[in-house]
């Protein structure tokens, strides 16, 4: 008996058996179809991809949000405990206060819509900022126990040190 084995370069293969005495041959082809996917797979696969992107994105962007949220948030927090005499202690007690409400409300609804998100960073933007412009101005005003600020030389903002960026630079 005589077994031949051909493997053809799509993972198919064929088997011949054949007798020499009587003559008689028998042939097997074998496919490697098991955990292969069909073309109708491979496209049904693609249209669920494409039908599914746009809720893709929105999640991503409701992700962005919150994210944001939450570096804002302790962001504002880490300020306020470093603050120092920058800050007076009603107005870090009010901030540090109003960042625990805003965390527990992130806890809270973390399947909160990217409009929620942004609603709660625009309403903590609103409270936190003329407090931290305070403190940063009250840090710039002179030199305080590390020096003048943002490394310039006779205080920073009081004396026209620094002036921020410009309309051109932030694009």
């Amino acid at each position: 008996m005589r077994v031949t084995f051909d493997l053809d370069a799509n993972g198919i293969l064929n088997v011949t058996a054949k007798e020499m005495g009587s003559g008689n041959a028998k042939n097997i082809t074998i496919k490697n179809d098991k955990g292969r996917l069909s073309q109708a797979d491979i496209d049904r696969m693609l249209s669920e991809a494409e039908q599914y992107a746009e809720e893709d994105e929105k999640h991503r962007q409701r992700i962005a949000a919150r994210n944001q949220l939450e570096s804002y948030v302790f962001g504002v927090k880490e300020a306020a405990d470093n603050g120092g005499d920058r800050i007076s202690q009603s107005d870090k007690s009010s901030v540090l206060e109003k960042c625990g409400e805003t965390i527990k409300w992130l806890e809270g609804n973390t399947t909160a819509d990217k409009e929620e998100y942004e609603y709660k960073l625009k309403e903590l933007t609103q409270f936190c900022s003329p407090i931290m412009t305070k403190m940063h101005q009250q840090q710039g005003a002179g030199d305080g126990p590390r020096g003048p600020s943002c490394g310039q030389q006779g205080g920073g903002f009081a004396n026209g040190g620094y002036k921020g960026p410009t309309v051109e630079e932030v694009d």
